[in-house]
């Protein structure tokens, strides 16, 4: 018990949470969820590959299961779960997740459809050709090995890398307080911002963004950013990119056409992009799209097909994109372990830098293992020779001497090495013509030697050389092959195209019938407004307008409220139309006060029953949803009531109590939003009507025998929140200014 006690110790428990979290949060950034900088490798990855090497699965070489390489990784190197392996390995095989693969997958690897792979006891695998060039020179001691998780096998810490795999392939990983999220990019421009790195180590960034030009998704796409943003992008190591789908217009002939979407943005399931085109067709926010189909086989091929050959194929493919996953935006994030292990986030520039780096001192370090191996055989190659010039003194060495080795030793000054050499030939090796294949040996390592020595003496011959090794690299995974060229392109647009509705419906003209229970129509034409509408028993007319199917007919409740909706959404036809509650969320305890057409530059005077308004211009009657826009704000009883558009410079008001006062429309206030301010003051009642006009023209109103107009104000004349004069004589009893 006391030795039990000796043991315990006394710690703060926020200290030891922080130590602890702060050792997970370490591994997990480190040997889970951050790729190296150098061969763009997480840990799961590299293992993978280092295991299928150790199995011979060489592009040459068959195929074996995936649960053998599966087994392999997480019983000597990876001790995780099989699932999760076989996931990472499974992504390294797809050509549209992975922009070069470094598996080659024989079977159901999963699809751009969202399905997965097959199970592993199902499928084959083999490494591919970038894979091999990625470890190249694991054998010459490029770089180190450490020992596994049970000490029994050895792993290398960071592969040689030949080619530069973080840019190519990128990588995405989410860890503790941070996460990267690296795009793919072009093997060929990427060598060729490597070669000028190497002639201009000083150089700025752009020339190197020039290079490089942008992400080169598996997937193709089009990038529609600007230079100026993915320079920025590029230098701070963060920025997005917007992608968006590649199509086509395919002529169907009879002036008919179809759309064809041929690629689509990278990450983005196919399945459910088809899936969310539908809902939006099914809920007609896609106007005059007909039908979405999906004829993909190995190659994607999405036909978007048009109601009418009216509508502009650009217009409705803009819509699409922002409604859709049509364009989607990559989140660049170049946060990776710096060759210290450190991890930070960095500019491109960096990672070229940090890459070039690694490839100079993996040259160093095979030129130093080469010529140790060159040493050895040399060496031993100058013992043959001694043997071959003393050869019969050897022979009676080796018969008649009891230690022959050490007697060779003395007699020759020969090494230990040599000795053995010898002493280990083969009777055959004693020919004259193995004398002068060892001396044309001998001759070809000396050479090699001294080229060699003479590269790690100058840094200059050194970085030539791995420039020699980058060309290579692009010659053969370059875009003059299949998997090398480009596959996504470039194109600017504007940042906010304004979609016309005109060019996606059919411009024609529609009456617009609102009845008084809240029902809402239209008919084909302009019908007069004055005409006998039929409508249900109990029900009667509350207004109609004349517009255009690609017309935004504004309406106006009680509340305080806009609503918009569009022409061609309002059902047509003899029946009785349909609830407006169903377009729009208008309040139990709420009715349309005003129905308009939206015209744009025209601002609009609104006021209550109580004598209170404001101006609004037109950027402020639009709303974005269903919900509406609020812009008055009303008290308990107060009504909105009024939504007149501003066509003159006078504004004439009467109320219940048949005061009329006419004022100069600038004293009333522009607002965005508000109760506004009194516009005509009252004793008794409210305001009854209200008319906009100029003040050379003067207002008119109805009296017997038709219509009067008013040109001389000074009677009526005053300024806002005044009370007024009485109505001329014959004014209209109801007090309204004209008859609806």
């Amino acid at each position: 018990m006391a030795e039990i006690e000796e043991k315990i110790k006394n710690v703060a428990l926020a200290e030891e949470l922080s130590s602890r979290y702060l050792s997970y949060a370490m591994s997990t950034i480190v040997a889970r969820s951050l790729p190296d900088v150098r061969d763009g490798l997480k840990p799961v990855h590299r293992r993978l590959l280092f295991a299928m090497r150790q199995l011979h699965l060489d592009p040459k070489s068959g195929f074996k299961k995936c649960a053998r390489v599966v087994g392999d990784v997480i019983g000597k190197y990876h001790p995780h779960g099989d699932s999760a392996v076989y996931q990472a390995m499974a992504r390294l095989a797809q050509d549209f997740s992975v922009r070069y693969p470094l598996v080659d997958g024989q079977g159901n690897f999963g699809n751009i459809d969202g399905d997965g792979p097959a199970a592993m006891r199902y499928t084959e695998a083999r490494l591919t050709e970038f894979a091999i060039a990625l470890m190249d020179g694991l054998n010459d001691d490029a770089v180190d090995f450490r020992d596994t998780y049970d000490g029994e096998e050895t792993e290398p810490v960071v592969m040689p890398g030949a080619v530069p795999n973080l840019l190519c392939n990128g990588s995405s990983g989410i860890a503790v307080g941070m996460a990267t999220n690296i795009p793919p990019h072009n093997l060929s421009e990427v060598c060729d911002a490597l070669l000028l790195l190497i002639e201009k180590p000083d150089i700025d960034i752009e020339p190197l963004v020039r290079k490089v030009r942008g992400p080169d998704f598996p997937t193709g796409g089009v990038i529609v950013d600007k230079f100026s943003t993915i320079l920025d992008a590029y230098t701070q190591g963060k920025g997005n990119f917007r992608i968006r789908a590649k199509w086509e217009k395919e002529d169907l002939g009879m002036g008919q056409y179809q759309i064809v979407v041929t690629e689509i943005p990278y990450q983005v399931v196919k399945s459910k992009l088809i899936e969310k085109i539908a809902i939006l067709l099914q809920e007609k926010k896609v106007p005059l799209l007909n039908d979405v189909r999906d004829e993909s086989a190995h190659d994607v091929r999405i036909v978007l097909e048009p109601k009418n050959r009216n509508v502009d194929a650009s217009m409705l493919m803009e819509l699409l994109f922002k409604q859709t996953e049509l364009e989607s935006k990559f989140n660049m994030n170049m946060n990776v372990l710096d060759s210290d292990g450190v991890p930070r986030v960095m500019s491109l520039k960096e990672v070229l830098q940090e890459f070039l780096r690694h490839r100079h001192i993996v040259l160093q370090r095979r030129s130093n293992y080469r010529l140790q191996k060159i040493n050895n055989r040399l060496e031993i190659l100058s013992g043959y020779l001694i043997a071959y010039l003393n050869l019969d003194e050897v022979i009676r060495i080796i018969r008649e001497e009891e230690d022959s080795k050490s007697v060779l030793m003395q007699r020759f000054e020969l090494s230990e090495n040599q000795a053995e050499s010898i002493l280990n030939m083969k009777l055959r090796s004693l020919r004259k013509l193995e004398e002068m294949e060892i001396r044309r040996e001998f001759d070809d390592l000396s050479a090699e030697k001294g080229d060699l020595e003479a590269l790690l003496a100058d840094e200059n011959l050194r970085w030539q050389k791995v420039a020699e090794e980058i060309k290579a690299i692009r010659e053969k995974f370059g875009k003059k092959t299949a998997l090398g060229r480009r596959r996504t392109e470039f194109s600017e647009v504007a940042d906010d195209i304004e979609i016309s509705i005109e060019a996606m419906v059919e411009k024609e003209p529609i009456t617009v019938i609102l009845s008084q229970k809240g029902w809402i129509r239209c008919m084909k034409g302009h019908t007069p407004l004055n005409e006998e509408f039929k409508f249900k028993d109990d029900d009667s007319l509350l207004m109609a307008i004349h517009a255009q199917t690609t017309d935004k007919i504004v309406l106006f409740d009680t509340s305080g409220k806009f609503f918009n909706i569009s022409g061609s959404e309002i059902p047509s036809g003899r029946g009785f139309g349909q609830p407006l509650r169903l377009m729009v969320d208008l309040g139990n305890n709420d009715n349309i006060s005003d129905m308009f057409v939206f015209e744009p530059k025209t601002s609009y005077l609104i006021a209550s029953n109580t004598g209170r308004g404001f101006v609004v211009d037109e950027n402020h009657i639009l709303a974005q949803t269903r919900n509406g826009r609020k812009i008055m704000n009303v008290a308990d009883g107060e009504k909105t009531v009024f939504c007149k558009k501003i066509t003159g410079d006078m504004v004439a008001v009467i109320g219940d109590n048949r005061k009329l006062l006419v004022f100069k429309i600038e004293e009333i206030p522009t607002m965005a939003r508000g109760r506004g301010v009194t516009l005509q003051k009252y004793k008794d009642g409210g305001l009854s009507d209200i008319q906009i006009f100029k003040e050379s023209e003067g207002f008119t109103y109805t009296r017997a025998g038709g219509t009067k107009t008013e040109t001389d104000l000074m009677t009526w004349l005053g300024h806002r929140a005044q009370v007024g004069k009485l109505a001329p004589f014959g004014f209209p009893k109801n007090n309204k200014f004209l008859k609806d």
